[in-house]
């Protein structure tokens, strides 16, 4: 009987430590909105860097295969070598500014959606724009990528007094 209690007493801890210690094998974890959305500033941070530094090869895999971009008064861009091309043009602008800030964040294990507001500073005159974004990110072989990607601008953009 006491060897009975040890075995039933032994598979009882095992069953509790297995609980605790996350999905089952095979099995992801439960969806944390907090930990994708910390996860997802620091992919809007790389985003950013990698406009600065004129680094299309990370710009370009940051986007899922068939994402689209929805620029201002522009057609839609989509898929890769579409959104690719688009990315070379924009970063010919010559940006001196590239600033995201989110505002608001939610979605789910599959989806997730960040807005916020933007400052993009570009050309030779300097031109500032100032607007809001909307970026739906989505899981890619476990991996969030961008699966669309829309801006638009508050006003008119703004050109730098001349000295």
């Amino acid at each position: 009987m006491i060897r009975i209690a040890s075995v039933v007493g032994l598979l009882m801890a095992c069953l509790a430590l297995s609980a605790c210690g996350g999905a089952p094998a095979g099995r992801e974890a439960p969806f944390n909105l907090e930990a994708t959305r910390e996860l997802i500033a620091q992919q809007n941070e790389r985003f950013t860097k990698a406009h600065l530094a004129g680094d299309i090869g990370t710009i370009d895999a940051m986007f899922a295969p068939d994402a689209r971009a929805f620029p201002p008064g522009a057609a839609t861009v989509t898929g890769a070598q579409a959104l690719h091309d688009f990315t070379v043009d924009y970063i010919k602008a010559g940006l001196t500014e590239f600033r995201e800030e989110s505002t608001r964040f939610y979605g789910n294990d599959t989806h997730v959606v960040d807005e916020g507001t933007y400052v993009v500073t570009y050309g030779p005159d300097h031109v500032t724009e100032r607007g809001k974004y909307l970026n739906v990110w989505t899981r890619v072989n476990g991996s969030w990528k961008i699966a669309s990607n829309m801006w638009n601008t508050d006003a008119a953009a703004t050109q730098a007094p001349t000295k």
